[in-house]
């Protein structure tokens, strides 16, 4: 479970009271209803919850994952010792051959993944496909004619609304918590960079990652997946990935091998009421477009820096993470009617979506176990140039993670571009990988590294 501490992401164990969501319920019930009703009214609850239970636990998994790591690397020290790490997550069996939808962060770099069923028969899990841009990934068992969950649409949840949290928090297996929908849409939280989750108050906890958020009908309408915590213990804050994003990220990796999002091209920021008097703009709504990429779609169907997005596909746009939710949703070749402001005036723009271009790349670990294990890097685009604020011209791929048993731990860190592999040209993520299996286990790496626009060499060294 991920715990997020003022908005950082860390993962830690905490604490928390497993039935506060279901004692609170009845609480107020009991202050507002006549005595006479009260034992009818907690029979009929107690009984739905049941059997929403008794529907929903059977497509609920336990997966336990285990890795080698290395300890840290410090100066002067002793050669790094390796040892095994064990975790514990949550899953959701989605068909009945034996696809299952977890968190990413449940699985990422594991060695082997064992999964649990409710009655208690166990498989290997084999990773079909991760996406850390949502923290969803999909795993397979080889079974049958299992027991699934029926989707349940999450763009339809309301604030309030009950709901009911599956998993198997500190490898208590097939615990069920219960509260309600305390806001819907949270983005900006830091957590992945796709974000629009539901918060609930139902009890989440480490080991409930993964697991199913349903709705009063036992549909599923989340992926449990992180809390909020400034003390450790759990503050009632929990976070789903809601079923309308998993389902497509799902069925992209299954049907397609990966996962495909709309572009545009486009830099935007939020609108404030500075910003929209600067516009001539009567309020805040909408986002500011600041930056068009040269030959995307978005320049291509007319849009310019300065106009104001209030409307995508005849949908409202409430912030730019909502733009960028809904744009990278939409299917490539979609002819989407952009509705604008421009000097005061409002216009409708046609925009032909294209594919976002395909940025990740394991390192050599797929295929060589060497130095480079554990680096993942990413295509060096024109967009995340323009975040990184590197020069136009540089060439290579940029480290978007480094994996705690990394030989490169300590040394790289993400956000740096890897320009050469032993004084050879890394062209794109591709190029990286081949240069990686090239590379012998016992082999030491040179490596020509951009970090904040100044070239360094950096050694890596075979232990």
């Amino acid at each position: 479970m991920r715990y997020i501490k003022f908005k950082t992401k860390i993962l830690t164990a905490v604490t928390g009271i497993l039935f506060a969501a279901v004692f609170i319920v009845p609480v107020c019930i009991l202050m507002a209803v006549p005595a006479a009703a009260d034992s009818n009214f907690l029979t009929e609850l107690g009984n739905a919850m049941s059997q929403i239970s008794e529907k929903v636990k059977p497509a609920v998994v336990n997966i336990s994952t285990s890795k080698t790591v290395k300890s840290p690397r410090l100066a002067f020290a002793i050669p790094q010792q390796k040892q095994k790490v064990f975790s514990l997550g949550s899953g959701v069996i989605v068909s009945k051959d034996g696809y299952i939808v977890t968190c990413n962060h449940v699985i990422q770099g594991a060695e082997d993944i064992l999964v649990r069923l409710n009655d208690n028969r166990e498989f290997k899990g084999k990773i079909v496909g991760l996406d850390s841009k949502t923290d969803i990934a999909v795993i397979k068992i080889a079974a049958e004619n299992l027991p699934t969950i029926s989707w349940g649409d999450s763009g339809r949840l309301r604030t309030g609304e009950i709901v009911i949290a599956f998993g198997n928090p500190f490898g208590l297996s097939q615990t069920v918590t219960m509260g309600i929908v305390s806001a819907t849409g949270r983005s900006g939280m830091g957590i992945v960079d796709y974000e629009d989750f539901i918060q609930t108050d139902a009890s989440i906890n480490p080991g409930n990652s993964g697991g199913a958020l349903v709705n009063a009908n036992g549909e599923l309408v989340g992926i449990n997946d992180a809390i909020f915590s400034t003390s450790g213990g759990n503050q009632g804050i929990g976070f789903a990935v809601p079923s309308n994003m998993v389902n497509n990220i799902m069925d992209s990796i299954i049907n397609k091998g990966k996962v495909i999002r709309g572009y545009i091209g486009v830099q935007v920021q939020p609108l404030n009421a500075e910003l929209a008097k600067q516009f001539g703009l009567k309020d805040d709504k909408g986002v500011l477009l600041n930056d068009v990429t040269e030959g995307a779609p978005a320049e291509k169907g007319g849009l310019k820096r300065g106009d104001i997005i209030v409307s995508l596909g005849g949908k409202k746009v409430e912030d730019a993470f909502h733009l960028r939710n809904q744009v990278a949703s939409t299917a490539p070749g979609t002819v989407l009617d952009i509705g604008i402001i421009r000097d005061g005036k409002p216009l409708s723009v046609r925009v032909t979506v294209s594919e976002l271009a395909a940025d990740t790349a394991v390192s050599g670990a797929e295929n060589a176990d060497n130095v480079l294990k554990g680096i993942t890097v990413v295509n060096l685009t024109n967009d995340i140039k323009k975040q990184l604020g590197l020069k136009k011209d540089i060439r290579g791929v940029v480290i978007a993670g480094v994996d705690e048993d990394s030989s490169a731990l300590g040394l790289l860190q993400r956000g740096d571009v890897i320009i050469e592999i032993n004084r050879k040209p890394v062209k794109n993520a591709a190029e990286f990988k081949k240069l990686a299996a090239g590379v012998q286990k016992n082999d030491n790496v040179m490596l020509l590294v951009s970090r904040g626009g100044f070239n360094q060499y950096v050694t890596l060294n075979a232990q």
